[in-house]
């Protein structure tokens, strides 16, 4: 062999070396985040959060509070249950603590809610606790002692599964009561109470119905300032809102934000300026994208001119003081782009947040809460290679790492993450997010691909640390994945917002498989060594990647997807309104009837707790193509529709999807 043949295979030999990265491990996602849901109270002396319980063998959740004025002295932890499992947690005011359960229940609930019609129904309940910074005793948050007399145990279990109280409004000024509401699916309507967190003792304030809903309340006081109103209109709906008039006592329903629902306007009220008795609307009644928008009661009309737009993207929020030295000042707005921005007008923010940034490079900054005087500061970084990490800035100098969600990843193990918009073959502008494995760089050899759409649809994905696991666990083993924000995504304007409707399995298709394209094109990709995994609505375009001919997928994962469209119509969503807008968009080409189209390997799982996209949509697909195609089933115990997932059920699900990737559908990695 030639001296120069043995130089080539060295340096070639050098390079693979180089390039070559341990896949990260399952367990790495799998495990419970060290810390998360953190939040500091608005006096700035309680921080709270979950952290993994200690002696869990990285499985379990734990509550974490600490005292700000002696941050050294540690934090004070109460783990989960051995059934009820903390999820969520918040620091509220009053020294009051609020943490969230989940815990694992089946019944007969004879169709309750999203339940069986007949036999058992495995699902989930939720419940919220109150406690204090010592955490020594815990009670049911915002309660209802009340006991409904006459009904049997399953009615009150399916009263209980479809009854939420949650806190609607902080009321920032008052140091210790909020407003909550209690709703019950079950009578359409919910109870507003103004509840003192220190004497447990709730005041009605009113009660809604299933016509008219608060859309904005006083933050002084709590009394509705906007209401909502729907009224049947033939086939259709009509959405009106009406303003309270403070010198007459009455409400006045406005012309100018009256629409027929299936227009799909949005109108969302942000705040109240007092000093001219203007409202701030989002809306995308004069552009394609959402603008703030000033809104005048007394003339019945909006402001010629935006207060605020932007060129490419929606407006996505107001940002509105809520401390005694900035209520209700507009302090900056959201930027809902691929990478969600916080744009701060104000000049004392601006200068923290650039501050801020400079620190942290190549990360996203944002300010979560803050004390009166800003002396303590919580905010949080991330980015498509960092998992997200809680900081607390000391008087405007000293910052304190709290830690991260998954320190034992590192960045340097995952690859750059791309915003990039591609053209569908029809012409349509396509935003889409690219992730690509660690070291590769434009001019590389191309690597297998995966196409993740995401579900909804009437949803979006965001840049930034992609919290299922999916997408570093993907790309750490070599796949670049690309998440196209197709036809029919929300977020991105009304044009692509709607031209999604009843173009399941078609141009939404088209969608996903146009991103397969772009990748090859694009020098990333191969062809033949391209995959699509989605969940939800995500796992439909899978399944219809199974049975749509010529496309350019070599297999497809579908995780908890909707498989029959036949069969769920306007049964789907917890939001009444949002099942009669989007059920009538519900239409396409349905997987079910084109089963004998099936070509290509297919993966299905979904959970067994999960009343969302139930287990026959995955089962009976899987049972109509299995004769046809290279099929798997896998049932997933305990796991439901909705994230945060069990440490056991991660544990099935990731190396399931990576032995598929790898093996059954043939793409290496």
């Amino acid at each position: 062999m030639s001296k120069l043949r043995l130089a080539l295979l060295a340096a070639m030999a050098a390079t693979t070396a180089a390039n070559a990265r341990e896949a990260i491990p399952a367990d790495a996602f799998a495990r419970i985040q060290q810390i998360q849901s953190v939040s500091m109270s608005t006096d700035g002396k309680t921080l709270v959060a979950l952290v993994e319980a200690p002696n869990s063998n990285h499985t379990e959740t734990a509550l974490a509070t600490w005292n700000l004025d002696n941050l050294a002295a540690g934090s004070v932890i109460t783990p989960s249950g051995e059934r009820m499992k903390f999820i969520q947690a918040a620091a509220l005011k009053a020294g009051r603590v609020l943490v969230v359960g989940q815990q694992d229940w089946t019944g007969q609930l004879g169709g309750c809610g999203e339940g069986n019609v007949s036999g058992a129904t495995k699902t989930v309940v939720f419940k919220s606790y109150m406690t204090d910074a010592s955490q020594k005793n815990f009670s049911e948050a915002f309660s209802d002692k009340s006991r409904a007399i006459g009904v049997s145990d399953d009615t009150r279990k399916c009263l209980e599964l479809n009854s939420t109280a949650s806190m609607v409004s902080s009321l920032p000024l008052d140091p210790d009561s909020v407003v909550i509401q209690r709703y019950s699916t079950s009578k359409g309507q919910a109870d507003y109470y103004r509840y003192n967190m220190k004497t447990n003792e709730a005041k009605l304030l009113f009660t809604d119905s299933d016509r008219w809903s608060p859309a904005l309340l006083n933050p002084r006081n709590g009394e509705v300032l906007v209401r909502s109103e729907l009224e049947p209109d033939g086939s259709d709906y009509t959405q009106s809102y009406s303003i309270f008039n403070h010198k007459t006592g009455e409400f006045e329903n406005q012309p100018a934000l009256t629409r027929k629902v299936s227009e799909r306007y949005k109108f969302s009220f942000e705040g109240y300026d007092e000093s001219t008795g203007k409202y701030y609307v989002l809306t995308d009644l004069f552009s394609d994208l959402v603008q703030a928008r000033l809104y005048d009661p007394a003339t019945k009309k909006f402001d010629d001119e935006p207060l605020v737009a932007h060129p490419k993207y929606s407006i996505g929020g107001l940002v509105i003081g809520k401390q005694p030295s900035n209520f209700g000042k507009i302090l900056g707005f959201v930027v809902d782009g691929l990478e969600e921005e916080v744009v701060y007008t104000d000049e004392t923010m601006a200068s923290l947040q650039a501050g801020l940034k400079k620190a942290f490079p190549g990360q996203s900054v944002s300010i979560r809460s803050y004390n009166n005087d800003l002396s303590r500061i919580l905010f949080i970084t991330e980015s498509g290679r960092n998992s997200p990490a809680f900081h607390l800035l000391m008087d405007r100098k000293n910052v304190v790492d709290l830690g991260s969600e998954r320190p034992w990843i590192k960045p340097t193990e995952l690859g750059d993450q791309r915003l990039v918009t591609y053209t569908a073959r029809d012409g349509m502008e396509i935003p889409a997010i690219v992730d690509l494995p660690a070291g590769w760089k434009q001019g590389d050899a191309p690597v297998p691909a995966v196409v993740q759409p995401h579900g909804g649809p009437w949803a979006r994905d965001a840049a930034g640390w992609d919290g299922s696991g999916w997408v570093p666990f993907m790309t750490s083993r070599g796949y670049a994945v690309i998440r196209p924000q197709y036809r029919g995504s929300d977020g991105f304007g009304r044009k692509l917002w709607m031209a999604g409707d009843a173009e399941w399995g078609q141009k939404m298709q088209d969608d996903n498989d146009d991103a397969a394209n772009w990748l090859v094109k694009q020098g990333i990709a191969t062809p033949g060594k391209i995959a699509i995994f989605g969940y939800s609505y995500g796992g439909f375009a899978a399944a219809a990647a199974v049975v749509r001919p010529g496309g350019p997928f070599r297999c497809a994962i579908a995780g908890a997807p909707v498989t029959d469209l036949a069969r769920i119509g306007r049964s789907w969503s917890d939001n009444r309104l949002q099942r009669i807008l989007q059920g009538k968009t519900v239409k396409g080409m349905d997987p079910m009837r084109n089963t004998e189209k099936a070509s290509i390997p297919v993966l299905l799982f979904v959970g067994d707790r999960d009343v969302r996209t139930p287990a026959f949509h995955a089962r009976d697909f899987y049972d109509a193509v299995k004769g046809r195609v290279h099929a798997k089933f896998e049932l997933i115990p305990d796991q439901r529709h909705q994230m945060p997932w069990s440490y056991k059920a991660q544990m099935m699900t990731l190396p399931m999807i990576g032995d598929f990737l790898q093996k059954d559908c043939g793409l290496g990695g």
